[in-house]
């Protein structure tokens, strides 16, 4: 679809403009069909709320995403459609209860999958009630019926950290997925000389070069010439039942002040809580520390959000922006060999040490790679 900013007019802007007020995000609008300032702060809280990008533009994602935030439990009848799966706020509100009650329907995504499928049928026959995965008015009823049982935080960011617990402390048999961003025609962000697409592709070879001496079977989401889409990549890395993915960037704006390198990882407002990935939130810290440990880049430190390779792969994602490439210190930094070699290790040391019990934990910045073969 075409991208809708201030100063548009038209139909899609009027429907944009209705979605916003169902929110509450937008005063009832008059008969009108510019995008104006209003408008345009409705349309950046919105983003800010869910993960996106606050950049005050409709475009697919965020249109998405309006779309999916006007859904209220018992608006349609839910059940798993594995072609084309019911997603939207009444799927987060679904996923909520159920680990209020003690079912583990997976993260909180409002995307009604697989694991979501389970929890309610689990649910169904824990009540007595036909276990046909089907979200009717007698199963909604007994939703509204039955209390909270599970306390104490967050129930799925206690599941995921629990996983994480048990997992034990070894990288040695890991499958972990690099997702170098951009590829093929789409070069990402170029500046000094520097092209985003063939410097994560480098970045991502040095990490699985690493990740394969420590017994970590490693997967690309791409090769030099192809250049999938997000929810292509994330179907891959749950194809291939990865434990972790790591997605590989670059940044760029006007002018050259912006620097340095952040980290994010999954999380958004939905309808009552802050939802995120606490595994996802934990590697991500890590990974910024570290590279801020080994080498001179500003500290962007870490941020939520709700990009789709962070949403809709089953296992925490981190995406880390390495640097600028607007930015000519970062650029000279980013074309050094070493210096990528230091950013690989970084964020090896970083899934190391996700895995470490506390005890056993190593200071920031002291892990090298003949430490980590044993």
């Amino acid at each position: 679809m075409p991208l809708f900013r201030l100063g548009d007019r038209g139909a899609v802007v009027a429907e944009i403009r209705a979605k916003l007020a169902l929110l509450d995000l937008l005063d009832a609008p008059p008969e009108t069909d510019e995008f104006d300032a209003s408008t345009d702060r409705a349309v950046r809280g919105f983003q800010q709320a869910r993960g996106l990008r606050v950049d005050g533009v409709v475009g697919p994602e965020t249109y998405r995403c309006l779309d999916e935030a006007h859904w209220r439990l018992g608006d349609r009848v839910l059940s798993y459609v594995a072609a084309k799966p019911f997603v939207g706020d009444d799927v987060a509100v679904l996923q909520q209860r159920l680990l209020e009650l003690g079912f583990d329907p997976g993260r909180c995504d409002g995307i009604f999958g697989v694991a979501t499928d389970a929890a309610l049928r689990d649910f169904q026959r824990n009540i007595g009630l036909r276990a046909d995965g089907t979200l009717g008015p007698g199963t909604l009823r007994a939703l509204d019926q039955l209390r909270r049982t599970v306390t104490g935080g967050s129930p799925s960011e206690r599941r995921e950290e629990e996983r994480l617990r048990r997992s034990g402390a070894t990288l040695t048999g890991r499958v972990i997925v690099l997702d170098p961003g951009h590829g093929g025609g789409d070069t990402g962000v170029c500046g000094h000389g520097l092209v985003e697409a063939a410097v994560m592709l480098d970045l991502a070879a040095r990490i699985e070069g690493r990740l394969g001496a420590l017994g970590v079977t490693t997967y690309l989401t791409r090769s030099a010439d192809a250049s999938p889409g997000e929810a292509e990549r994330a179907r891959f890395a749950n194809d291939v039942a990865a434990d972790l993915v790591v997605s590989l960037h670059l940044d760029a704006l006007e002018g050259s002040s912006a620097c340095g390198s952040a980290s994010f990882y999954y999380g958004a407002t939905l309808p009552g809580r802050v939802t995120r990935s606490a595994v996802g939130e934990k590697l991500a810290d890590l990974i910024s520390r570290e590279v801020a440990s080994r080498t001179d880049l500003v500290d962007g430190r870490t941020h939520p959000k709700a990009w789709e390779l962070l949403r809709l792969t089953r296992m925490p994602a981190v995406r880390m922006e390495a640097g600028y490439l607007s930015h000519p210190g970062d650029a000279a930094r980013l074309a050094s060999g070493d210096f990528r070699d230091a950013l690989a290790e970084a964020v090896v040391a970083a899934l190391q040490r996700l895995y470490l019990p506390e005890h056993l934990d190593i200071p920031t910045g002291q892990f090298r790679m003949p430490a980590l073969s044993h």
